[in-house]
């Protein structure tokens, strides 16, 4: 049989679609790209923003022009089956919790968290799942649930068999990562976990996706110390006006934010931090904006991820008062957007010089690989002797956009 996964939104989805992908080429199946009209199509959604349900609903259009079965799931599968419905009704349509029944209806094999496979040089291993968190804007807690986590010796499983492939490096995912543990047990956590896993397993490296603020503590902040953690974390920030931060039901403040920031650089001041924005969320004002936008310059990110807020029916956020005007919406964003592209340009430019390690990722014809830094970021070097997962030590020479360029070491 020939299959094609096609993947949106967060790197929760990304790894649920390694895991069913890597389960049906362990049995034999072969994965192909939607051109080749494959036998089967699995859609995973997204629902995080309006552009995010229209990306989906075009994504299952073209699934179905390409493939004789097309099976759809992720969040906007699971918030609105109604519309994919309206699209083709013989489309298969499965819930969030009930990913897990996508293998089974292709009578291949139960569903197991086991994973000997991935397509991804530096695979994801999703630890947790949904959150209890409340944010008035979000809508993804009703796509997928309460907070439940992994239990920890599955996770040291699947590290051990990701060492055993020889990767390097594993990335640990989640809807609310700072949340994992507080399922199982009064012992459990995020930073337990890692301490765990440094303990026990030998992986290179070990990436932490994204964690809020508030669920940073100073056990977490202490690890960066480690050369096995990733220099790299991502920090939502979406405003930096402890008013709007209110009114979005986040529960922390600028100056919290701040002093956790300021600890970890502290800390490690290799740590390379980014962080998510919302431009126009209901009541911000010029002065709002400014806060933000000033914090924003201030503080030393390495790269910022910003989106113009988007009305989610269901969520607290669609009945707010006022809602900013689209041309204002776009003229704030456009001024993020620019002080973006400087700050990417201030962190890589300061990189050059630096020997940063990088694990190879794509190998071309001409002899060029391009990997990742510890530090998130690209870089691109001439070597014909290395291959897709090599960790490999590269003297920064230059800068070509976004990505470093370097000579191996």
């Amino acid at each position: 049989m020939t299959f094609c996964i096609l993947t949106l939104g967060c790197k929760v989805n990304q790894s649920e679609s390694d895991a069913i992908e890597g389960q049906l080429v362990l049995r034999g199946h072969t994965p192909v790209s939607l051109p080749e009209k494959p036998d089967i199509c699995i859609v995973n959604t997204c629902s995080v923003t309006a552009r995010s349900d229209h990306q989906s609903r075009q994504l299952v259009r073209r699934a179905l022009r390409s493939s004789s079965k097309v099976i759809v799931t992720g969040c906007f599968a699971e918030l609105r089956p109604h519309e994919i419905e309206k699209i083709d009704r013989d489309i298969h349509i499965v819930s969030n919790i009930d990913k897990s029944r996508i293998l089974n209806m292709l009578e291949v094999i139960p569903y197991s968290n086991s994973l000997c496979y991935s397509t991804k040089s530096r695979p994801y291993i999703k630890i947790q799942d949904g959150c209890n968190f409340s944010c008035s804007y979000c809508i993804v807690p009703k796509a997928r649930g309460k907070s439940r986590s992994i239990p920890e010796e599955d996770i040291i499983q699947r590290v051990f068999q990701f060492e055993d492939l020889c990767y390097n490096e594993v990335v640990l995912t989640g809807i609310h990562l700072g949340s994992y543990g507080k399922d199982l047990d009064s012992r459990a956590s995020l930073s337990r976990l890692l301490e765990t896993l440094l303990q026990k397993t030998k992986i290179s490296r070990i990436r932490i996706s994204s964690v809020a603020p508030n669920d940073i503590d100073e056990r977490l902040i202490d690890l960066f110390k480690e050369s096995r953690i990733c220099n790299h974390l991502h920090i939502p920030l979406q405003s930096a006006d402890d008013s709007l931060l209110k009114r979005m039901s986040r529960p922390y403040t600028q100056s919290l934010y701040r002093s956790k920031m300021e600890k970890i650089l502290l800390a490690n001041p290799a740590v390379a931090i980014g962080t998510d924005v919302i431009v126009g969320f209901p009541g911000e004002t010029d002065a709002s904006f400014l806060t933000t936008k000033n914090f924003l310059e201030e503080m030393p990110f390495a790269y910022l991820h910003n989106f113009p807020f988007s009305l989610r029916p269901g969520t607290t956020a669609a009945s707010l008062n006022d809602h900013i005007p689209a041309p204002l919406k776009k003229k704030r964003l456009q001024a993020l957007q620019q002080l973006r592209d400087r700050k990417m340009k201030l962190f890589t430019s300061s990189q050059v010089g630096k020997t940063l390690d990088i694990i190879i990722e794509e190998v071309d014809s001409d002899g060029y690989s391009v990997g990742t830094s510890s530090n998130y970021l690209r870089v691109r070097v001439h070597s014909h002797d290395h291959h897709k997962k090599s960790l490999i030590s590269v003297r920064v020479t230059e800068t070509d956009g976004q990505t470093l360029v370097g000579k191996v070491v």
